[in-house]
C-alpha cells in the first residue's frame, strides 16, 4: 500500500523476548498484505544498576560488542518470523538509547508502530510493558501492541 506515493513503513521494536518475535510475526502477515516495508528497530543502553548512563553516546569501546550481538539477535528474529525469503524489505537499525524514546522517534517517519505487550523488562503477570505504555501514549504514528498467549 502507498500514502502520497511512498511504500508504508511499518516499524517494529525487536528485543529478542518472545513478545517481541510475536509483534514482528504480525509485522510480517502485515507487511505481506499491504506491500509495505518493515524497519526492525532495536535499542540499547545501560541499566540503571550500571550506574548513571551516558547521556546521548556509549562508549566507544563497548558499543561494536553490543552492536554485534544486537545484530545477532535481530537477525535470528527476522528469519524466524520472515523466513527466506522474507518476501518484504526489511531494514534493520540498532540504535543507543532508551526503548521507548527510539521507538517514538522512529514513529515520527512511520505509518505504524508494532510492539509487543512486555519484552525483557516486563514483569510477570503484567498486560502491557513500560515501553509498550510509552509508545501508544506519545508515538507520532498509529500502534499496534501484540500480546501474547
Amino acid at each position: 500500500m502507498t500514502r502520497k506515493g511512498k511504500t508504508e513503513c511499518i516499524v517494529v521494536g525487536v528485543d529478542g523476548s518472545p513478545a517481541s518475535a510475536a509483534a514482528l510475526a504480525w509485522a510480517a502477515r502485515y507487511a505481506r498484505a499491504m506491500g509495505a516495508t518493515v524497519r526492525a528497530v532495536m535499542a540499547w543502553h545501560y541499566p540503571t544498576a550500571a550506574g548513571p548512563a551516558p547521556v546521548g553516546v556509549a562508549a566507544s569501546s563497548v558499543t561494536p560488542e553490543v552492536e554485534q550481538s544486537g545484530h545477532e539477535i535481530m537477525d535470528q528474529a527476522i528469519a524466524a518470523a520472515f523466513g527466506d525469503p522474507p518476501g518484504v524489505d526489511i531494514e534493520r537499525r540498532i540504535a543507543y538509547g532508551h526503548p521507548a524514546q527510539v521507538l517514538i522517534d522512529a514513529s515520527k517517519d512511520a505509518d505504524l508502530l508494532v510492539v509487543g505487550s512486555r519484552g525483557h523488562g516486563g514483569f510477570t503477570g503484567m498486560m502491557l510493558g513500560s515501553v509498550s505504555t510509552h509508545c501508544v501514549t506519545q508515538a507520532y504514528c498509529p500502534v499496534t501492541v501484540v500480546r501474547t498467549a
